[in-house]
């Protein structure tokens, strides 16, 4: 082994490889294992890091300069994923739990700390490293349709106190060991920090919005922006004497704003969830001393069982108290305590500070790394018991919310009518490009346009060249042409009024959003390519694009058979939303329109309770009732763990199955499996992805 060892080359290049193969290779194996990626990444750096293998060295300019990268991006995206609008709406009762949840952990932390010998600096600094929290369990709380509910909100606006409060105790604790703590300096520290706060916050807030407002499309500048932005808060922290990771926090809160939650915001995240992010969860790894990890648990475990325990009995406690303030039943007690229990970003990266800078000693670091560890297990697998037994929130019941997209965009037009071509037409943008699913997708499109009375707007576009001379140009506005001629003669047969656009343009998804746009269209429908692979054909630019960019819903569509002939339709659904009950609304538009049945299955964790099965089920078919419709609709519900398996076994007996298009979020700036993305990969009959417009 070890001569095989000694035959890898080194470098920056093979280090930057392994990495790389680490990050693709370890994660989903610890993810089927039900254990979190992150964790598979601390181990994958001990096997390979001075202590293992020793193939990755900790000390390398290399490692050092990706894992410091993946430190601030960390928490750059926790800041980036907090939901401003969410905590401007509950603002007093966020931060009313943000102080209950931070000051109660941080008095347990540092009572833990002089309990075990530690001076007063480092205990303070432990007890600020059980504070803050991380947000593992928000996609659960999203699945589950309960992120309306009014503890759930809260407790994510609290994160924002936390979070800052913590880092600002991180800075004065730095500061104190560095025996550069005096009152005077103390004042001054916490001036230059607000204005250095005020300056991130407002200065990258303005200067964005104007940076996006001129440079309108182009998202690679935008992008480029948003890194700037994060690297110069991060280098202004360090010149007023602050971690860097103080800055990037700040960065995140002001970029929040900006890009909101369109295609910059996930491209963002993109980068830091599969690179940057993960190299500094194998760097924490390759730091970990293992003999000295081991003897942690062993000779220390009085202070590993102490801090966890005080976490978990320190944020319960800070639940209720909220509780008694604002009158929180114990379920959702219980929901803010599991959502408070994680500590990953905020909590890793300082206590990496905090053992670099001297201020705490490696036995705490290994630790907080047990913390790390029991915590991002715990806290999800609470968070999925006791939020599957909240109430789903009234507004997210109400009726008023669940119209069908086109009767709303019907009334707006006719309170505000639009300089637009559809003449309030129900209307449907069909681009077409391959002669092999155009007929599909016209049939299809017809369906939908008939039942309304509507009319199709075929569109076909030839990419633009900077000569308008160019022979390339002029063939590809033939083909154009023929397209739409066969287009047209099609929605002849069924009977359908057509009008066909031609359009030249440098970005096909820009083409086909603002053709719908210019036509008050109700609906985009496109299709896969069979030449290409559906995984790049969903995640790939030009579906994604038009998924982020259109003010309509976009239905993208891989039809087997002729949609005359598909009759049988499957729509699992996970919640209640407003989204998701659309979704079903567009599934009854299509099964009126053909003579259609729908299943509606709904996939529930083992343990959920009958009662609530029975409620979610009641609840579920009064606001699919479709008035003067005979459309046949069963509702099914599975009590099953794997819910991709329960799905591709119902689509067995089924002609389409029809998805919501759901954006990838990340916790704690790691990817969260995607079970829309598996089912794709898996169903053989016709299915469509149905997603609406981004605002």
């Amino acid at each position: 082994m070890e001569q095989i060892i000694n035959l890898i080359p080194e470098g920056p290049i093979v280090e930057f490889t392994l990495l790389l193969l680490v990050i693709l290779i370890v994660p989903p194996i610890f993810e089927n294992l039900k254990l979190p990626g992150l964790i598979g990444l601390l181990v994958a750096g001990v096997v390979l890091g001075p202590d293992g293998a020793g193939l990755l060295n900790p000390n390398t300019d290399t490692i050092k300069l990706l894992s410091g990268i993946g430190k601030i991006y960390l928490m750059f995206v926790a800041g980036l994923e907090i939901d401003i609008q969410q905590f401007r709406k509950t603002k007093n009762r966020s931060i009313g739990f943000g102080a209950a949840t931070f000051f109660l952990p941080l008095m347990v932390g540092t009572i833990v700390g002089r309990s075990f010998g530690f001076d007063w600096n480092p205990s303070i600094l432990i007890g600020s490293l059980l504070a803050s929290h991380t947000l593992l369990g928000y996609p659960i709380v999203n699945r589950l349709g309960v992120v309306g509910n009014e503890a759930v909100t809260v407790t994510i606006g609290a994160t924002i106190f936390t979070d800052i409060a913590a880092l600002l105790v991180l800075a004065i604790c730095v500061s104190f060991n560095a025996g550069e703590f005096t009152a005077f300096s103390l004042i001054l520290q916490l001036v230059l920090l607000g204005l250095y706060a005020a300056g991130v916050l407002f200065g990258v807030d303005r200067a964005g919005k104007e940076y996006f407002r001129r440079t309108g499309d182009e998202e690679g500048n935008q992008f480029l922006f948003v890194l700037l932005a994060l690297f110069l808060a991060a280098v202004g922290a360090q010149l007023i004497n602050v971690d860097q990771i103080v800055g990037a926090f700040l960065a995140g809160l002001a970029v929040n704003d900006v890009v909101g939650n369109g295609p910059v915001k996930e491209k963002v995240e993109f980068v830091g969830s599969v690179l940057f992010i993960p190299f500094f969860f194998v760097g924490m790894g390759l730091l970990l001393d293992i003999n000295g990890f081991i003897e942690t648990l062993t000779t220390s475990l009085g202070l590993t069982l102490a801090i966890v325990f005080g976490l978990l009995g320190s944020k319960f406690l800070a639940a209720l108290v909220a509780k008694i303030l604002y009158r929180y039943q114990w379920i959702e007690t219980l929901t803010m305590w599991s959502l408070s229990v994680p500590q990953v970003a905020a909590t890793l990266a300082a206590a990496l500070v905090g053992v670099q800078q001297g201020v705490i000693t490696p036995e705490v670091f290994n630790t907080v790394i047990v913390l790390m560890l029991v915590t991002s297990v715990l806290g999800p697998l609470m968070t999925a018991r006791f939020a599957s037994k909240l109430p789903v929130p009234k507004a997210y019941l109400d009726p008023d919310n669940m119209s069908i997209w086109w009767e709303t965009h019907e009334v707006e037009t006719r309170v505000n009518p639009p300089v637009a071509k559809s003449d309030d037409l129900f209307t449907v943008v069909v681009p077409i490009s391959n002669p092999l699913t155009q007929r599909y997708l016209i049939q299809m499109a017809a369906l939908l346009a008939r039942h309304e009375a509507g009319q199709i707007v075929p569109l076909s576009v030839a990419i633009a060249h900077v000569h308008m001379d160019e022979p390339q140009l002029d063939i590809a506005l033939k083909e154009s042409r023929r397209s739409l001629d066969r287009s047209v003669q099609m929605l002849e047969e069924f009977e359908v009024k057509a009008k066909p656009e031609l359009r030249i343009d440098d970005d096909v998804s820009h083409a086909i959003s603002r053709t719908a746009k210019e036509w008050e269209s109700n609906l985009i429908v496109m299709g896969w390519s069979p030449k290409m692979g559906l995984r790049s054909r969903l995640f790939g630019n030009l579906i994604n694009d038009v998924f982020w960019s259109s003010h309509c819903p976009v239905a993208v569509m891989r039809l087997i058979d002729e949609p005359v002939n598909i009759h049988r339709l499957l729509v699992p659904v996970k919640n209640l939303s407003p989204q998701t009950l659309r979704t079903v609304r567009f599934a009854q538009l299509f099964a009126d329109a053909n003579s259609g049945e729908i299943t509606l299955l709904h996939v529930c964790a083992r343990r959920t309770p009958v009662e609530q099965i029975h409620r979610f089920e009641s609840d579920l078919a009064r606001l699919v009732k479709w008035d003067n419709s005979s459309i046949k609709i069963a509702i099914t519900t599975i009590p099953d763990d794997d819910v991709v398996k329960v799905i591709m076994k119902a689509a067995q007996s089924v002609d389409m199955v029809i998805l919501r298009s759901i954006r990838r979020r990340t916790a704690g700036g790691l990817a969260i499996s995607n079970v829309t993305t598996k089912v794709i990969e898996e169903l053989k009959c016709s299915l469509i992805l149905f997603g609406e417009p981004h605002s």
